[in-house]
């Protein structure tokens, strides 16, 4: 078995985490840390897991973490580079959930996290885990950052597109909409109940911090910059993400469809629905799926609006995570991820 250890256990994503690590067959719990709820047994506070984890929360403590073959870092950013070099020089390996290493760009991250980076020299090792772009690196990855939830949409929306060089010319419109989990679990006014139900709004529209890794996750599969308005919204449901792509295309629709379907065959987490179909969250809520939709206005041969859905706490952070530790390990891909999207 591998020994698993989760720091940062309560938030939304976490709980999710320690809800795939639970069931999944190859992996036992180790560590949960929570400085919050240190002492507190894991089913007291997620009564759920009576019965399968007996696990009791602990303070981070690197020595006990060191010992795991893999840690996960479900924790705000700046918490894991503070940590992820000593664990690393114990030999135990890294995923972090966080956005610590997604940007290459030391300076470009300071400039969006507001802090400086405690150890950039690993911005260059850490293998970006978008499994569709980077299986080939992760087998060998010491330290893996999980992509944000709102890039895995919208670049699994447009690989195809990049890697052909088929985009036109003018701007990627992504023009997103997330469940409130997206916000996290602390309490914030703007998430209450009262506040984000029978309401719809717009966030981040002058500059998200999602904006600069989608960029370079787009330019990484192009091979040049891409120029991209990112627009995210909040929509009063948990869980799921829809990101609607508007991009101008160099060939007809028909030959998109081939494209899409080509490039996705063999992905076992991304399905491409019939045409004139248009896929809903609740078609991959709970599981690690990202269903894409393609359609053409009429009368435009040169433009495509591209559907992507994904569940936000799943493939967009905790199920991606597990399939990245899956692909570290040389576990089948989808152990522990094979669940069915709830119903209704």
């Amino acid at each position: 078995m591998i020994e698993v250890g989760i720091v940062g256990g309560t938030g939304y994503t976490g709980m999710e985490l320690l809800r795939l690590v639970a069931r999944h067959p190859h992996l036992r719990l180790a560590e949960i840390t929570s400085r919050g709820e240190a002492g507190t047994r894991v089913d007291e506070l997620v009564p759920a897991l009576e019965g399968v984890v007996d696990n009791v929360f602990t303070a981070p403590d690197i020595e006990r973490l060191s010992r795991c073959d893999v840690v996960f870092f479900a924790t705000p950013n700046g918490i894991a580079m503070e940590s992820t070099p000593a664990l690393l020089e114990a030999g135990c390996r890294v995923i972090d959930l966080g956005a610590d290493f997604r940007l290459r760009d030391p300076a470009v991250w300071g400039e969006w996290y507001g802090m400086a980076h405690s150890c950039p020299e690993l911005l260059e090792e850490a293998v970006y885990g978008l499994p569709e772009s980077f299986r080939h690196a992760l087998p060998q990855a010491r330290l893996v950052a999980n992509p944000g939830c709102y890039p895995t949409a919208v670049a699994l929306g447009l690989l195809p597109l990049l890697e052909a060089g088929a985009l036109g010319a003018g701007a990627v419109v992504a023009d997103c909409k997330s469940g409130v989990s997206g916000a996290g679990r602390a309490a914030k006014v703007a998430t209450l109940f009262c506040e984000a139900n029978d309401s719809f709004k717009a966030y981040g529209a002058s500059g998200h911090r999602h904006l600069p890794e989608i960029e370079q996750t787009l330019a990484w599969a192009a091979g040049a910059p891409v120029d991209v308005t990112f627009v995210p919204h909040l929509v009063p449901m948990t869980r799921g993400m829809q990101a609607p792509l508007h991009v101008t295309v160099d060939r007809p629709l028909e030959e998109v469809d081939a494209l899409y379907r080509e490039r996705y065959a063999e992905e076992p987490f991304v399905r491409v629905v019939g045409r004139g179909a248009h896929p809903e969250t609740r078609w991959v809520r709970g599981t690690n799926d990202c269903r894409i939709g393609l359609h053409q206005p009429p009368g435009r041969s040169d433009r495509a609006v591209i559907l992507s859905v994904i569940d936000n706490l799943t493939k967009g952070a905790a199920g991606q995570a597990v399939q990245n530790l899956n692909l570290m390990f040389g576990l089948e891909e989808t152990a522990g991820l094979e669940g069915l999207a709830y119903v209704p």
